[in-house]
């Protein structure tokens, strides 16, 4: 989708599709579906979901003296979800009532039983950084559905509608299903499907200028 100049355009909730041209210039972005979990005036805040990283969440959880309960989760990847705060873990999960969770810790108004929760408009999606959501885990409840990350990628004012302007990034409403179960190789392809695209389609002289 080509780039607005709408000074109200939100792509919380969306896909970001890098284009071949990305890779040029910012190799960690090569081939990268970037969920966004906010975009505003004031800038934007993402997480990869196709860059995984050389540990399991099993493993993720031990380092933090956590043993993971959920075998469902034994083989999870952790993502490197961007360049910033690379030491930190980000959850993205489905979203959460406090009656669903293990010694829940509600921030006032919160739907959510975690401490440090962002609920993501538009997509029954949240993103928490507090440690409590590893600890349900650990004892075998928490979210139905996670991806863990290490590290997030964020814009300043202005910075991703500029990206934008100048092709970049394809952008397409986000599908949860290829964030949580799409395989990860696909993950790319299959964001760029729900554009009716496939990559051989894209130019690779597309990108920064």
């Amino acid at each position: 989708m080509s780039a607005s100049s709408t000074p109200t355009m939100n792509l919380t909730h969306h896909f970001l599709i890098a284009m071949p041209g990305l890779g040029e210039s910012e190799s960690f972005f090569s081939r990268s579906v970037v969920y966004l979990c906010e975009h505003s005036e004031r800038g934007a805040l993402g997480l990869v979901i196709n860059k995984p990283m050389g540990i399991k969440l099993e493993g993720l959880l031990e380092k933090v003296d956590l043993t993971l309960g959920r075998q469902d989760l034994a083989a999870a990847p952790v993502f490197h979800g961007g360049p910033l705060q690379t030491e930190r873990g980000f959850v993205l999960h489905d979203a959460m009532q406090t009656e669903q969770a293990v010694q829940a810790v509600p921030d006032d108004g919160d739907q959510s039983p975690y401490a440090s929760t962002m609920s993501i408009a538009g997509g029954y999606l949240q993103m928490t950084t507090s440690k409590d959501v590893l600890e349900a885990l650990s004892h075998g409840v928490g979210p139905r559905r996670v991806l863990v990350t290490l590290g997030y990628a964020s814009w300043g004012e202005g910075q991703l509608e500029s990206e934008l302007a100048e092709n970049s990034w394809l952008t397409v409403e986000a599908d949860p299903q290829v964030i949580f179960d799409a395989p990860v190789p696909e993950r790319y392809d299959r964001a760029l499907a729900l554009l009716g695209l496939q990559s051989w389609m894209l130019s690779p002289e597309a990108g920064h200028a």
